[in-house]
């Protein structure tokens, strides 16, 4: 767990989980020689890469033990080689740790590196596995997947007994070691948990005899061939818990029904001898429900596999990869996180508190620059060709021991296109040419020189290419002179000779409906994706300090928005440049 303090508030706001671990500390609920009070874990499944909602929880699980002064596990739940690949473990633990959080504990008690997986138990839970048959817990099924979920019942109906539920434990031990020693396909047996007599009338499906093993002829990733069954996810993580002396074991609310078996299962191990009380204990709190995403991994796989989106981390999912690449700031989630709370009711949080967590953010840190995004070249007619005056202005307006930046003023600048109006609009301050006597409009090119629009010049289609201007020579910004020049428009500008040429992606939110998923009958959520959530713009010029910029390097494009070099595309010299936010919401939320 990471001691960045950028990463922790000041002073967290109170929610049920830490008035739960504070009254624990409090009575001494989880209190061993040797351990700390308090243990989380954060088990990701390694068959996807996280995303927003696992920074949530990331940030609850590594926070509560940072902040009572405890541990957090990382552990893998590598249950199901068939969808699971070394890929996603890397992932997963470079953006746990991009985030700020790892799971070596430094402190007095428990000190050590803590990055387990479910596989590091897969002999234990075989072996408790093997006592809960011979207990009379479990029994090996031979029903055909659709008997058992037809005999499993529905929430108006109790369920069926398997007519292999009363086979003698010996029989069922004998089947399960022959299902370990691969004597059978996929499918044909599987063992289930048999909780009491009337468990298939439990108002609680996951009390139904829940399936605890299955039959997976898969290679894993770090036990090879060694195993032909693997455990559920359901009896995997409470025993790795109780293994790991979790005790304060804390998921989000599709859980909650869970729980049950979750206590049942420990409580009748520790009766076996397995586990020494205090057990672990868990807990649930709502999952983060953002607007204008989708989190689901089948529907990510989709958009990457259909080329929708430009793989898992293009910048406009709602991967941590994606969103690091975008140029979002760990600081910035870990805000967002806070500021959403934690609940037991789910409710949609508007994607607009992601991105002002992260604007406030970035706001006092990202170094100011000037990039024209739509260059329309400005020629300053009354400047000599082969001049150039030195302009420079702060790298942060809040931080002046950063000192300036400087760049040239020279006689050709490039200026946004929207600079520019032929015929201005009431209440229009920037460019426009003299109309019958009246003179051009005069603006101040900022940091530089006072200008007067004198004409501009077309190409044979009618497109404006270059507008005339002239210059007043005592008006340059930080001079007495400037203060008597009293102008309404300010617009940024870069050198033509100096600029540097960039290409700057522009993204924006991946779909139009706040609820992607709600479409019309027939429909699907790619309905909903919005076609300008990406705009490449290639000629875009920039001002020459932005030249050495490393991939991920952010700063504040000047009345533009945040903006970060790509992580993977930008180069010194050939900037690639991911707008991260624009300065403002501009989705009126």
């Amino acid at each position: 767990m990471s001691n960045d303090k950028n990463n922790a508030p000041a002073a967290p706001a109170p929610n049920f989980l830490r008035n739960i671990v504070e009254h624990d500390l409090a009575s001494g609920a989880h209190k061993r020689d040797g351990l700390p009070e308090v243990i989380t874990r954060f088990p990701p499944e390694p068959n996807g890469y996280l995303h927003i909602g696992h920074a949530k929880s990331i940030a609850v699980n590594f926070g509560l033990a940072r902040d009572y002064t405890g541990r957090c596990h990382l552990r893998f739940d590598d249950t199901n080689p068939a969808k699971e690949e070394q890929e996603y473990v890397d992932s997963i633990i470079d953006s746990v740790k991009w985030l700020g959080y790892d799971w070596e504990h430094k402190g007095p008690v428990g000190a050590g590196e803590h990055l387990y997986y479910a596989s590091d138990y897969f002999d234990r839970l075989y072996e408790m596995a093997e006592y809960l048959i011979k207990a009379g817990y479990a029994y090996v099924d031979s029903q055909s997947a659709e008997d058992m979920a037809a005999n499993r019942g529905n929430f108006g109906a109790p369920g069926v007994n398997s007519p292999f539920r009363n086979r003698t434990p010996e029989e069922s031990l004998q089947l399960f070691r022959d299902m370990k020693a691969g004597k059978y396909q996929d499918g044909e047996h599987i063992l289930r948990a048999k909780i009491s007599e009337d468990a298939m009338s439990s108002p609680n499906m996951n009390m139904r005899d829940p399936a605890i093993y299955r039959i997976r002829h898969a290679h894993h990733q770090r036990t090879g061939d060694k195993w032909c069954i693997y455990p559920m996810y359901d009896y995997t993580h409470p025993i790795s818990d109780a293994l790991e002396n979790i005790t304060h074991s804390v998921c989000t609310l599709e859980f909650q029904d869970h729980r049950p078996f979750y206590d049942w299962l420990l409580e009748t191990l520790a009766e076996g001898g397995f586990f020494k009380k205090p057990l672990p204990k868990q807990y649930e709190f709502a999952r983060l429900n953002l607007t204008y995403i989708v989190t689901s991994k089948r529907k990510l796989r989709q958009m990457v596999e259909e080329g929708i989106v430009d793989g898992w981390d293009d910048p406009r999912l709602p991967t941590i990869v994606g969103m690091r690449r975008r140029g979002f700031t760990p600081e910035g989630i870990a805000l967002m996180a806070e500021r959403t709370g934690v609940t037991k009711s789910d409710g949609w949080i508007d994607y607009a508190v992601l991105e002002g967590a992260v604007r406030e953010d970035l706001d006092p840190k990202a170094p100011r620059a000037i990039a024209v995004l739509k260059p329309l070249k400005l020629i300053v007619d009354n400047f000599p060709a082969d001049a150039s005056v030195e302009c420079s202005s702060p790298v942060h307006p809040h931080h002046p021991e950063l000192g300036n930046r400087t760049f040239p003023f020279t006689r050709e600048l490039w200026i946004e296109e929207d600079d520019f109006m032929e015929v201005p609009v009431k209440g229009y301050f920037r460019f426009y040419p003299p109309i019958g006597d009246q003179p051009g409009a005069r603006v101040r090119l900022k940091y530089g020189f006072v200008v007067e629009c004198t004409g501009f010049d077309k190409d044979e289609n009618g497109k404006v290419t270059a507008v005339h201007v002239k210059y007043f020579e005592d008006s340059k910004s930080g001079t007495d002179g400037a203060n008597s020049y009293k102008v309404k428009g300010n617009i940024t500008w870069v050198s033509v000779p100096a600029a540097l040429q960039a290409e700057v992606r522009l993204y924006d939110r991946l779909f139009r409906s706040p609820n992607p998923e709600k479409t019309e009958e027939g429909g699907s959520f790619l309905d909903n994706i919005n076609p300008d959530s990406l705009q490449v713009l290639s000629g875009c010029r920039a001002e020459p300090s932005l030249a050495q910029a490393q991939p991920e390097d952010r700063f504040q494009f000047e009345r533009e928005g945040y903006f970060c070099a790509d992580l993977k595309d930008s180069q010194p010299g050939r900037p690639v440049f991911n707008r991260t936010v624009t300065l403002r919401d501009s989705w009126g939320s």
